[in-house]
């Protein structure tokens, strides 16, 4: 075996080999990629899960602006005064002079809500669901009080319902999502794998061709395909093309001005403060004051906002957010053009930038460039068709499905005739079952075998009860809760609500169990993912499992410190998640290295698609999996996703009382995926050595 190091050192001056500079130089290079391995996704994560846990873990409404109009401005302003006493810093109160300009100003999304007063002693109360059904909820919790503290008749209209097709109001939040993937991800694959495609007269062509192509993509899967989103066809075309080009346009500024740290950058803009300042998933004013600021100008909110202009307010209002995305496209390639021309003055003959991943597949780099342009288009192209279509087509109507609720009542005979009533009406929403005894279906509850229980009026209690359970599901305890009050109306009974398990002030959404698995999750195939393309050599497998095991033990640790001490989503709770956040990050990290084995770079494909695309909405976090296709409810099984997500919600709200089995789910993924290494490394190298040509060795040991 040649010591190479000793050999270059002992060539002779004039010699061929490298000088000590260069070696210096190669060996700073190897440390620089050793320490790319931890830093990228320690800042990607990082970055992504503070960002969301900060802004998104406790909504609660900053001045969320509110519209007054009264039959007398006295009264009106008597009742504004009444709203704003009861949390100042909760509403931005503004009085108007009637009806008709509360109801403008609700339909132009000026304001979040209306509260318009008659001096029949009538208050209504304006929203607009499609301008966000969280927002909406908000407002009427916000002025329903002081409407009954001041004995007024509460009657709430919709001014603009989200259609029966979008009932969640999802298809516009992930169409943009997609628009803004499209946007942004390309350029840096682009400059580590054919940056020559990057030169201005070459890339400003092909951003416009590929905002074109996928842009009337993700129209036609969340359009004609899904039916998730009905507009006129070029107008939204419209839109999806020039978001693309927008976001791609300054994404290459960002490139042209920081390489590949360009990719961070374009995704605290685009993901990190883009969604949740997009206001499309939750309203800007439940968030920290800095969220609606940021509303004015990112492309996330620019592109979101103009979708649901056109789809659900005919259009009033998209020509500022679509000046928005116009302005950036603009400078930004301005800007490029700057950039690009100073570079030339300082270095006329400087050449493009260098190669630092010559494949994105397992073999080498593609001799023909079609080929490699293909492959290069491909990933960004799988990445929006499986986002758009897996978690838009899972999530955008959720409707009950089977949800289990127990009916109790003091025999099982008057159990099943209720039962048998409730079926006539709402078959295939619950899975109704029947129980004579409260404690047994209390217990249900409690270990999340039943979402609910219904329980019937008895000698010992004359009104019904429905026991529930916040902290297993905050949306399948919604649903549950606003269902039955209607039965027991219908049945004319009063209906008392009982929360088991009540979320606390620090998770009011239910989340936090979401973004910190999430972490997890994206901890573990990050670093197999920036480890295949910063240093290959790092992904033999006696090197890749000492480093994939210290990064499973470090960086459940960071994320324990962002959802604790810095977001305070988190309370204590340290030694259950890092111990089970270090096998499902190591898991994940085996699962994600076997998928490489296989295809490279672009296992990040097929390794998002299993890890993220399907595993969110099979993880019962952001949705219950009663709301989803019947299929997810099987994922939720065996992904490590559901695994992760459970296990956060078991240690952090009932005691660890159902970690174990999780943990069996993280370690058949583990062992499995380890084991395929090992054999498919094997084959591999057996397959090689029977290649390689017979070569008779000295064994003599240079």
């Amino acid at each position: 075996m040649t010591d190479t190091a000793t050999t270059e050192k002992n060539d002779p001056p004039g010699g061929d080999g490298p000088t000590e500079a260069e070696l210096a130089r190669a060996r700073k290079e190897q440390i620089g990629r050793y320490v790319a391995i931890f830093v990228m996704p320690l800042l990607m994560v990082g970055m992504m899960i503070t960002g969301y846990l900060y802004a998104m873990h406790a909504p609660a409404p900053h001045d969320m602006p509110i519209a007054v109009a009264g039959s007398s401005q006295q009264q009106a302003y008597d009742f504004a005064r009444a709203l704003e006493g009861a949390d100042p810093e909760a509403v931005d109160v503004r009085v108007v002079g009637t009806d008709d300009r509360a109801r403008d100003l609700v339909l132009s999304r000026e304001v979040a809500g209306a509260v318009s007063l008659s001096d029949a002693g009538t208050a209504t109360v304006y929203t607009a669901g499609a301008a966000g059904a969280s927002q909406s909820n908000m407002v009427t919790g916000l002025v329903a009080p002081p409407i009954i503290g001041s004995g007024l008749d509460l009657t709430a209209e919709d001014l603009a319902p989200l259609p029966d097709h979008d009932m969640a109001g999802l298809g516009v939040m992930f169409m943009a999502q997609a628009l803004m993937l499209a946007g942004y991800m390309p350029l840096s694959i682009m400059l580590s794998n054919s940056p020559e495609l990057l030169r201005f007269r070459r890339i400003v062509p092909l951003l416009a061709g590929w905002s074109v192509l996928i842009g009337t993509l993700v129209w036609l899967v969340a359009g004609p395909i899904l039916g998730a989103v009905e507009g006129p066809t070029a107008t939204l075309l419209g839109i999806s093309w020039l978001s693309i080009f927008a976001v791609g346009s300054v994404q290459l500024f960002l490139t042209r001005i920081l390489g590949p740290m360009a990719v961070l950058v374009g995704m605290l803009f685009v993901m990190v403060l883009g969604v949740p300042a997009s206001n499309l998933g939750m309203s800007v004013y439940a968030l920290p004051s800095i969220y609606p600021w940021l509303h004015g100008f990112l492309p996330t909110a620019a592109a979101g906002e103009s979708l649901r202009s056109v789809v659900y307010f005919g259009g009033d209002g998209v020509g500022g957010h679509l000046l928005v995305l116009v302005i950036g496209a603009v400078l930004a390639l301005a800007a490029t053009l700057g950039v690009d021309a100073l570079k030339r003055r300082r270095n006329p003959d400087a050449g493009d930038p260098e190669i630092t991943m010559p494949s994105l597949t397992p073999g080498p780099r593609p001799e023909s460039n079609r080929v490699r342009y293909l492959t290069l288009a491909f990933f960004p192209f799988a990445m929006v068709v499986l986002m758009l279509s897996i978690m838009l087509g899972a999530m955008y109507q959720p409707t009950p499905r089977d949800m289990p609720v127990t009916v109790v009542a003091a025999s099982t005979e008057q159990a099943e005739q209720t039962v048998a009533g409730l079926e006539q009406n709402m078959s295939g929403l619950f899975d109704l079952r029947t129980s004579d005894s409260i404690e047994a279906a209390r217990a249900d509850v409690r270990d999340r075998e039943i979402v609910a229980a219904f329980v019937l009026p008895s000698a010992a209690s004359p009104t019904a009860t429905l026991i529930t359970n916040e902290a297993a599901g905050m949306s399948q305890q919604q649903v549950v809760q606003r269902v039955f009050e209607q039965v027991a109306g219908g049945m004319q009974l009063p209906l008392t609500v009982e929360n088991m398990t009540p979320l606390p002030g620090s998770d009011t959404m239910g989340t936090v169990t979401l973004y910190v698995a999430m972490g997890w999750i994206m901890s573990g195939f990050m670093v197999v993912v920036v480890a295949g393309g910063a240093q290959p050599a790092a992904m033999v497998l006696r090197r890749f499992l000492p480093i994939s095991a210290g990064w499973a033990l470090f960086m459940p640790a960071v994320l324990w410190v962002i959802a604790d001490p810095i977001t305070g989503a988190v309370d204590g709770h340290f030694l259950p998640l890092w111990g089970v956040g270090i096998v499902a990050t190591f898991t994940t990290s085996m699962l994600t290295l076997a998928l490489h084995r296989l295809f490279g770079l672009l296992a990040v494909i097929p390794a998002v698609g299993i890890l993220m695309f399907l595993g969110v909405p099979a993880s019962n976090g952001a949705m219950s999996m009663y709301m989803t296709p019947e299929a997810f409810r099987f994922l939720h099984g065996v992904l490590p996703m559901p695994a992760a997500v459970e296990s956060v919600r078991s240690i952090l709200y009932f005691g660890g009382d159902t970690v174990g089995p999780h943990l069996v789910t993280f370690a058949i993924w583990g062992a499995v995926s380890l084991l395929f290494v090992i054999a498919f490394d094997r084959i591999r190298a057996g397959r090689r050595t029977e290649a390689d040509p017979v070569v008779e060795r000295s064994p003599e040991r240079v």
